[in-house]
C-alpha cells in the first residue's frame, strides 16, 4: 500500500512520525478535559439542563428554516418519537403543571405520540383548564396552574410526603406511576399580582422546593446527573421550568405595561438560589432557547413557535430516556447527552485487552528469535493485528465512551463547496503521468509511444479517490437534506459498484481463476474490518452497508461468470447468463417474502439480525449498474483483442477493426450531449424518494458519459491524480472507519476534541477539531488497509502470506522474498517425527484452506450465540465494580 505514488520512504516515515507526534497531543488534551474538565459533570446530563444553543443560524432564510437542532455542550440530542416515549416511559405518566409555557411542552409532547391526534385535542381544549392525552400506553396530563397554589397541586405532592413531613417522591415502591414532574410558572405571577409578585412566586416555589429538598435532592443528583443509567423506569423525575422572558417589545401594551424585565429576572435569581440552598434541578437550558432569539417566538412575544417547544419536549426526554434507550435500543447511540452508553461486553473486553495489552508484547517478541517462537506470527501479520486491533479500540473509545464529545451536524452550503474546492485543488496540484499502460501491450501499435489503457487502474483509483472525498464531505456536512447533492452521491456509490462489475468480470473473463482461493482472498479482504467492528461497537454486519453491498455483487458475479464458464467466450450466451442473472437477483430482491425468510432462518441459526426492508433499499438502489459493468469489461475486453488483431473472425471484431475511430468519436459526442441532459432530467424530481424510484434506471447515463469523456483522449488515459489514487486505494477503509473515528453516534453526529472554542457560543471549535482529526482519521485508515490486505493473505496462505489483495481490480501482486517465518518440515515429515501435536495441528492449519475458512465461520457463529448471555454475567457480577473503579479514578484525579 503506497500512501503516494513514487513517495520515497523518508517522506513516509516524516508522515508517520508527524501523525505519531499529533495523535499523542490530542490524546493528552483529551484526557485532560476528560478526567478535569468533564469530572463534575461526566456524562453531561448538567450540560444539557443549563446550556445550549441552536445550530443552523448561520444561513438562516426564515423563522422557519431556523431553530431546529438544538445542541447541547459536548453531547447530541436525540429526537424522540412515540416508540421510543413508550418505551422509556412503559405506562407511566407524564405530570406537567404550569402556565402557558408549560402547556406548549405538554403539547409538544403529545405531538410525539400522535400528531393529528393531539392538534384536534389541543384544538378544542379550553386553554385555561386542565388536559389529558392518552397513547401507545403512555399518560400526559397537563394541570393548569399558573400560580402553582392549586388543591391538585397540593394532592400530588401532599399524598407523597412521609409521616416526618418529607416526601417520598422519589421512593420507587409507591405505587404512584409518574416518571417525569415538570412545574413552571411566574408570567402570571408577574402579569396578575400587582404588590410584589416575587414574594407569592417565592412562596409557590418554596413548597415545590420542600418537596425536592436537601434529604432528596441528595440522591436524586446523584442517580440522575452522576450514574443517569441507575434512574429505573419506576422513579420520578421532578424539574423545574425557569421563567420564560418574553420579547418585551413585541408584546401588547397591555402585558408589557405589568410583565417587566424586573419581574421575570428577580425570580430567575431565586430560582439560581434554589438551585445553590436546595440544589433543586433547574432547565437554565429553556432560558438559553429563547434569550435573545425573536425567531424564536410567535408573533405575541410571549409563546414560543412549535419548532422550539418540540425541542423543550426533547431536553426532557433525553434527560429522563437517554440512558434506559441506550440499553434497550441499542445502535444507533445518537441520544449521548445523559447518558452511559451501553456496558461494555466480554468481547468487547476481550478486544480493548488484546489491542492495549497482549497484541502490543507480540509484536514486539515476535521478531526475536522467530526459531523458538515457531508458534507466533511473523513480525509484519503481527504488526498488522496490532493495527487492525488498536483501530477498533480507537473506535470504540471515539464512539462509545464519553472520552470524546459528540456533537450535531449542521449543514453550510459554504461548507461543503470549500471543502470540495480544497479536495479539487489537490487533485489539480497532484496530477502526473499514469504508467499503468506498460502492463497492456495490446494498447499500443508497435513502434507507438504506450499509452494508458480504458479505465487503467491508476485511473479507477483516482475515480474511486474523488468520489470517496466527496462521500466523505457529504456525510460530514450532513448534506443529505440538499437534492441534487443526494442525488449526486447516488450516482457516485453506483460508480462505485459499476467498477466492482467491470473488474471482477474482466477478471474471470482473462484470467479465468475461480478457485476458491480466490474467492476467499476477496471476501475476507472485504469483509474483515466490517465483521469485526459490529463486535467492538455492538452494531450491525449491515449497519455498514457498502462491504455487505460489494460482497453480495460479488458473489453474484462470481456465480455468473462461473456456471457455464466453458462457453464464455460465446459473446450471446454469456449476454443471456448475465440477463438470467439480472432476472433471478431482481425477483430475489423484490418478490416480498424471500429476504424475510432467509433473514429469519439466519436469526433463530445464527443470531443475526438483519434488517430485510434496509438491505432490499440498498440493493434495488444499484439494481443494474453491476450487470452494466460486467458487460462493459466484456466489450473492452473483446475489443481491446479486436484491435491487437487477436480476433478477426467474428463480426463485431470487424466491426470494432474497421470502424473503430467512428465509434469512438459517436460516443464522445453523445456522453458530451448525454451528461448535461441528464442533470436537467432530474430536476424534476420533487424529493429524494421520487428519484430512487428511477435511480435503478438512469444512473447508466452520467457513469457512461464519464467514462467515455475520460477516455476520449491520450492526455486523458495517460493523467491521472496521485492523490486521489492513493485515497481510492483506501477507500474501503474510509468508508467504513468514518462511522466511528470521523463522525460519530454511528454517522448522525461529528467527533469533538472539546478543548476549542466557548462552549454554548458559535465559536465552538468545529474547524480546530476538523483540522486535527481529519489526518488522523486518513492515515488510520491507510494502515488499516495495509493491514487487513496483509492478514487476508496471510488467512489465505500461512506458508507465504505476502500476496496483496486487491478487491477491485481482481489481481494479485506478489513480492519476490517472502518474509515469513521459515518452515521447518512438511506435513507428512513432522507426524514421523517427535514433534508435539500443536505443532502438528498448527502444520495441518497452515496447509488446509478449507479447515481455516470453517474456524473462522465457526468462531463467528459461537461469538453470536453466546455474546448476549456472556454479558448478562459479564454485567452482572464484574461491571459494577469496575464502574466503580472508574469514578473514583476520575474524583480522585479531579481533586489532585
Amino acid at each position: 500500500m503506497r500512501l503516494w505514488p513514487a513517495t520515497p520512504p523518508l517522506a513516509k516515515a516524516l508522515v508517520n512520525r508527524v501523525l505519531t507526534v499529533l495523535i499523542f497531543a490530542v490524546v493528552l488534551l483529551v484526557v485532560y478535559r476528560y478526567l478535569r474538565l468533564d469530572s463534575p459533570d461526566p456524562y453531561k446530563c448538567k450540560a444539557l439542563l443549563n446550556d445550549g444553543r441552536w445550530l443552523g443560524t448561520v444561513e438562516r432564510q426564515s423563522s422557519m428554516d431556523s431553530l431546529q437542532t438544538w445542541q447541547a455542550p459536548g453531547c447530541m440530542m436525540h429526537q424522540y418519537t412515540a416508540k421510543d416515549i413508550s418505551a422509556c416511559t412503559q405506562g407511566t405518566r407524564l405530570l406537567f403543571i404550569g402556565d402557558s409555557v408549560i402547556r406548549q411542552i405538554y403539547g409538544a409532547v403529545a405531538k410525539k405520540l400522535d400528531p393529528k391526534g393531539a392538534e384536534r385535542e389541543l384544538a378544542f381544549a379550553e386553554k385555561h383548564k386542565g388536559q389529558s392525552f392518552r397513547r401507545g400506553g403512555v399518560v400526559l396530563e397537563f394541570i393548569w396552574d399558573p400560580f402553582l397554589n392549586s388543591s391538585k397541586l397540593r394532592e400530588e405532592l401532599l399524598d407523597r410526603l412521609d409521616p416526618p413531613g418529607y416526601r417520598s417522591l422519589w421512593n420507587t415502591s409507591t405505587n404512584d406511576p409518574t416518571s417525569i414532574f415538570l412545574v413552571g410558572a411566574g408570567l402570571w405571577h408577574a402579569r396578575q399580582i400587582k404588590q410584589n409578585p416575587t414574594r407569592h412566586f417565592k412562596l409557590s416555589m418554596d413548597t415545590i422546593s420542600l418537596v425536592a429538598g436537601p434529604r432528596d435532592a441528595g440522591p436524586l443528583a446523584a442517580v440522575v446527573f452522576d450514574q443517569p443509567s441507575e434512574l429505573s423506569a419506576g422513579q420520578r423525575l421532578l424539574l423545574i421550568a425557569p421563567v420564560q422572558a418574553p420579547i418585551y417589545e413585541s408584546l401588547s401594551q397591555s402585558r408589557a405595561a405589568t410583565i417587566t424585565p424586573q419581574k421575570i429576572d428577580s425570580m430567575n435569581e431565586y430560582l439560581q438560589q434554589l438551585v445553590e440552598d436546595r440544589r433543586a434541578h433547574i432547565l437554565w437550558s429553556y432560558s438559553r432557547m429563547t434569550w435573545e432569539e425573536p425567531s424564536a417566538f410567535e408573533d405575541d412575544g410571549l409563546h414560543v413557535t412549535e419548532s422550539v417547544a418540540r425541542q423543550k419536549a426533547d431536553v426532557l426526554l433525553n434527560i429522563r430516556c437517554n440512558s434506559r434507550r441506550a440499553k434497550v435500543a441499542g445502535y444507533p447511540f445518537d441520544g449521548t447527552c445523559c447518558s452511559e452508553y451501553t456496558h461494555v461486553g466480554w468481547i468487547q473486553w476481550i478486544i480493548l485487552a488484546s489491542g492495549l495489552g497482549m497484541l502490543p508484547i507480540v509484536a514486539m517478541v515476535a521478531p526475536i528469535g522467530p526459531q523458538r517462537l515457531w508458534f507466533l506470527p511473523s513480525s509484519n501479520v503481527s504488526r498488522s493485528l496490532l493495527v487492525v486491533n488498536l483501530a477498533m479500540c480507537y473506535c470504540f473509545f471515539a464512539d462509545r465512551t464519553q472520552v470524546l464529545n459528540k456533537v450535531h451536524k449542521q449543514f453550510s452550503s459554504s461548507e461543503f463547496n470549500i471543502l470540495c474546492g480544497i479536495s479539487m485543488t489537490i487533485g489539480v496540484l497532484s496530477l502526473r503521468q499514469s504508467r499503468a499502460g506498460l502492463s497492456t501491450p495490446w494498447t499500443t501499435a508497435p513502434g507507438k509511444r504506450l499509452e494508458a489503457p480504458f479505465l487503467s487502474r491508476d485511473q479507477t483509483d483516482e475515480w474511486k479517490g474523488w468520489m470517496q472525498f466527496l462521500i466523505l464531505v457529504y456525510h460530514y456536512t450532513g448534506a443529505s437534506r440538499v437534492l441534487w447533492i443526494y442525488q449526486v452521491i447516488r450516482v457516485l456509490v453506483a460508480s462505485y459498484l459499476f467498477m466492482t462489475g467491470f473488474g471482477h468480470a474482466t477478471f474471470f473473463y482473462v484470467k479465468g481463476d475461480y478457485s476458491l482461493k480466490r474467492f476467499a482472498s476477496v471476501v475476507i479482504r472485504l469483509n474483515l474490518l466490517s465483521c469485526v467492528l459490529p463486535y467492538s461497537m455492538r452494531t450491525n454486519y449491515i449497519f455498514y452497508y457498502f462491504s455487505p453491498l460489494v460482497t453480495f455483487w460479488y458473489v453474484v458475479i462470481y456465480f455468473t461468470m462461473k456456471i457455464g464458464r466453458e462457453r464464455n467466450e460465446s459473446l450471446w450466451f454469456l449476454i443471456s447468463k448475465i440477463l438470467v442473472s439480472a432476472a433471478s437477483v431482481t425477483a430475489i430482491i423484490k418478490v416480498p417474502g424471500i429476504l424475510e425468510e432467509t433473514f429469519l432462518l439466519l436469526k433463530y441459526s445464527s443470531r443475526i439480525e438483519w434488517n430485510a426492508a434496509e438491505w432490499r433499499f440498498r440493493v434495488y438502489l444499484d439494481m443494474f449498474i453491476v450487470y452494466l459493468g460486467m458487460l462493459v469489461g466484456v466489450f473492452y475486453v473483446k475489443t481491446s483483442r479486436a484491435l491487437s488483431g487477436e480476433r478477426m473472425d467474428s463480426p463485431f471484431a470487424r466491426l470494432v477493426r474497421n470502424h473503430f475511430r467512428v465509434l469512438h468519436l459517436g460516443f464522445v459526442v453523445v456522453s458530451t450531449i448525454m451528461l448535461p441532459a441528464f442533470w436537467l432530467l432530474i430536476r424534476k424530481y420533487p424529493d429524494k424518494y421520487q428519484y430512487n424510484r428511477w435511480q435503478p434506471y438512469i444512473s447508466w447515463v452520467p457513469i457512461l458519459s464519464f467514462i467515455f469523456l475520460r477516455n476520449s483522449s491520450t492526455f486523458f488515459r495517460n493523467t491521472y491524480s496521485s492523490f486521489f489514487a492513493w485515497l481510492g486505494r483506501c477507500s474501503l477503509e474510509t468508508f467504513t472507519l468514518q462511522f466511528h473515528i470521523w463522525l460519530a453516534a454511528d454517522t448522525k453526529g461529528l467527533l469533538s476534541l472539546g478543548v476549542f472554542g466557548i462552549p454554548g457560543t458559535p465559536s465552538d471549535g468545529r474547524w480546530h477539531d476538523f483540522v486535527l482529526l481529519t489526518p488522523i482519521f486518513f492515515w488510520v485508515s491507510w494502515h488499516v488497509a495495509a493491514a487487513t490486505g496483509k492478514l487476508t493473505s496471510w488467512i489465505i496462505d500461512p506458508r507465504e502470506g505476502r500476496a496483496d489483495i486487491d478487491v477491485e481490480e481482481g489481481k494479485v501482486e506478489t513480492p519476490k522474498q517472502s518474509t515469513e517465518l521459515p518452515r521447518v518440515q512438511g506435513l507428512g515429515q513432522m507426524k514421523q517425527s517427535s514433534f508435539s501435536r500443536l505443532e502438528v495441528v498448527t502444520a495441518i492449519l497452515r496447509e488446509d484452506l478449507k479447515l481455516r475458512l470453517a474456524i473462522i465461520v465457526i468462531v463467528l457463529w459461537f461469538c453470536n450465540m453466546v455474546s448476549s448471555s456472556v454479558a448478562a454475567f459479564w454485567n452482572a457480577f464484574f461491571l459494577s465494580d469496575i464502574r466503580m473503579f472508574c469514578r473514583l479514578t476520575r474524583k480522585a484525579y479531579s481533586l489532585c
